[in-house]
């Protein structure tokens, strides 16, 4: 059967991502296990594997819960102490789903935390991508164990990818991160009609999530350091004549923080 991928809300504005063929499961940053349980019991899937990008409780909360029910293998950063992990994985490392058989590959993008990784499908998967809290429709994640450069790199990292990859966040944000980013570059046209796009979306009590990388490449401010817009905006900010690609990130992630 074809792949699908569901969103299962949880907590005030978590998505916690079931990868199915509609027999066998893998949840991405399961959080919190009783949503994860309804889901798989309503639509009588098997879980077969955890993926988990960072540390943080919102992500990891319901594994144990979930182990204690399936005794799957859990795949996980290799530089971060999640106990819960079978196997620890570093960017070049390949995993395969068991029972689903689709492989990711792994990508260090740190800066939200220090070993934060993404899952990048090959195969049946191509052209899917699980970054944990690194990227958000509109915006990116707090930089909490990194430095700016090093988030910022993560971000490069992603911006590199095809432009139709879609890539699975785990917060439904977009709607404050469009807030932002239109503060920032107030006369972009792509931006002005995707905010008009997800306020529909979310008035329809939908998720505005997966985007793509060629829709954050035109409207996301976090992806945009190099757009003539965004550098005036920071440059403004810093009341700096000139900034390098490093300083308008920086400029734009400490604004959002206080925005």
């Amino acid at each position: 059967m074809a792949i699908s991928v569901a969103p299962v809300p949880a907590f005030q504005d978590n998505y916690l991502w079931v990868i199915h063929d509609g027999k066998h499961a893998a949840v991405v940053d399961p959080g919190d296990a009783a949503p994860i349980i309804d889901y798989l019991t309503q639509h009588s899937l098997e879980l077969t594997a955890i993926l988990i990008t960072h540390h943080h409780a919102d992500h990891i909360g319901g594994v144990d819960a979930l182990l204690k029910k399936y005794p799957v293998p859990v795949f996980g950063p290799a530089g971060e102490d999640i106990p819960q992990l079978t196997t620890r994985h570093f960017e070049g490392d390949t995993i395969t789903v068991p029972k689903l058989n689709l492989s990711f590959d792994v990508l260090d993008i740190p800066g939200h935390t220090a070993g934060h990784i993404a899952y990048l499908g090959r195969g049946e998967a191509a052209g899917k991508l699980f970054c944990g809290d690194t990227l958000f429709a509109g915006g990116c994640g707090r930089v909490f164990e990194g430095t700016m450069p090093q988030m910022r790199a993560s971000l490069q990292k992603l911006k590199n990818l095809p432009g139709d990859t879609q890539f699975y966040c785990a917060h439904e944000y977009t709607l404050s991160n469009l807030k932002f980013a239109l503060a920032v570059e107030p006369h972009n046209a792509d931006l002005q009609a995707r905010m008009a796009a997800a306020q529909a979306t979310r008035a329809a009590n939908q998720p505005t999530v997966p985007s793509t990388i060629a829709l954050e490449q035109k409207t996301n401010p976090f992806l945009r350091w190099d757009a003539a817009a965004v550098i005036e905006s920071a440059k403004a900010r810093a009341k700096s004549a000139s900034l390098s690609a490093d300083e308008v990130f920086t400029q734009m992630r400490e604004w959002k923080n206080s925005f």
